[in-house]
């Protein structure tokens, strides 16, 4: 394998992104959005197979979890309930001279940070977007955006626990867009205002929480690695008491280390019996659950790992990222988890010539009805074996004149750069062991 030769910063990720399709700032041609992005082509790929992924293992490999798809827009009561319309509130200081405002935890000073000028006392600002329903913009037609995905599958407990016939302890699990209305926002998409959370609530009989808490602790720090995500950029990190929201009993993040330094990719929970509790005071329906063993009722405990997809996407991106040495040239290389990357195999005809062409598309045919696959005739065979392993294409298949007289074909390995020979009819039956190893 070629040398590496340095580490990544975030200008560079950032520069990948827009040069070859993975994020946008949004609205560019307006001069953009403050704290937007849009996922281009790539990232719109990678991003699912991200979300995928994750649904395959909370869900589709385990007996115990199931998911759900909930609406954005709830009852204002739920927000009441949850807490988060009386103290959803970050504190908020703002430049005298400047006006630029700034979330008081994080600066370190009392002056300004960008002009150095004084900053007003800290107020609290509440985060979640408020708009309203129907046509009259009045008090009793506001709504909020969801300023997280967990609430819904509180709300939805008994519906899923009736109608699934599930046993404690059972999960309910959930991918969908959550919106804050931070007051800092930056790090390209490490804090946005508009966000995907994958969220797990995982209901336990009381007394059994701390055994389950461990459980899913060691579980989410396993599921990174398995991500392909390197052991040495992930640690574990216990909220001291004083970090810890008023319902929680413990909490453990995930960090990675990005390069703007440790920083939290998911959370875990234990949140007691907070929430159930809560929703059956303010609704009046008791969300208890009945233990068919014990002859006996109670409000189930929650754990709750919440991961955020935009943050684990740019982990992905940071881990891969890759600078080294090849034929006397530096080589960028996205070495992303194959199953991940956006682009699975690129068929690459080595010329435009005529005699290739039916060839190439029949193989591109076979090949793009099994994995995402991308058809690149242009340019010299290098500088396409270059663009593909910056964008993370795991394996490239290329047709040359001796395919017409052998029927082969070369399959190029992204990291190693080594190729091997093989028939076309062969072709499936490689690939599928590649990407299975």
């Amino acid at each position: 394998m070629p040398d590496q030769i340095q580490k990544v910063d975030m200008d560079k990720i950032v520069s990948l992104c827009k040069r070859r399709g993975f994020i946008f700032q949004s609205s560019e041609i307006y001069g953009g959005l403050s704290s937007c992005w849009d996922y281009g082509p790539l990232g719109a790929e990678l991003k699912r197979n991200i979300k995928n992924y994750w649904w395959q293992k909370v869900v589709q490999e385990r007996d115990d979890t199931v998911g759900i798809d909930a609406s954005i827009m709830m009852h204002p009561k739920v927000w009441e309930a949850s807490g988060h319309i009386a103290g959803f509130s970050d504190p908020l200081v703002e430049c005298k001279a400047c006006q630029h405002r700034f979330r008081e935890t994080d600066i370190n000073s009392k002056t300004c940070p960008d002009c150095g000028s004084a900053l007003t006392e800290a107020r609290m600002f509440n985060l979640m977007f408020k708009t309203f329903m129907g046509p009259v913009e009045d008090a009793a037609n506001i709504i909020y955006l969801r300023p997280e995905t967990a609430q819904a599958m509180f709300v939805n407990f008994d519906n899923v626990q009736s109608t699934t016939r599930k046993k404690l302890p059972f999960g309910i699990a959930q991918v969908g867009k959550s919106f804050r209305n931070e007051i800092t926002t930056g790090n390209f998409i490490f804090r946005t205002r508009e966000f995907e959370q994958m969220e797990i609530e995982y209901f336990v009989k009381p007394g059994t929480d701390v055994e389950w808490f461990d459980y899913w602790v060691k579980e989410r720090f396993d599921y990174y690695v398995g991500l392909g995500i390197k052991k040495e950029n992930l640690r574990l990190r216990a909220h001291e008491k004083d970090e810890l929201a008023h319902y929680a009993k413990a909490c453990f993040d995930v960090e990675y280390n990005f390069p703007i330094g440790w920083s939290e990719i998911e959370g875990i929970a234990n949140r007691g019996d907070f929430d159930l509790s809560q929703h059956s005071k303010y609704s009046g329906k008791t969300l208890d659950y009945f233990d068919e063993e014990k002859n006996e009722r109670y409000i189930p405990y929650v754990i709750e790992p919440s991961s955020g997809v935009d943050r684990t996407l740019l982990a992905v991106l940071v881990d891969a990222y890759d600078e080294d040495i090849a034929d006397n040239e530096t080589r960028v290389v996205l070495r992303i988890k194959p199953s991940l990357a956006p682009i699975k195999v690129a068929i690459l005809p080595l010329s435009r010539n005529q005699k290739l062409l039916p060839i190439s598309r029949e193989v591109y045919t076979m090949v793009r009805k099994c994995y995402m696959t991308q058809y690149d005739d242009a340019q010299s065979i290098g500088r396409r074996y270059r663009r593909q392993d910056e964008i993370g294409t795991p394996y490239c298949v290329t047709i040359d004149f001796q395919s017409l007289e052998d029927n082969q074909v070369t399959i190029r390995d992204r990291d190693s750069m080594q190729q091997i020979r093989v028939p076309i009819p062969e072709l499936m039956p490689a690939l599928e062991a590649k990407f299975r190893d």
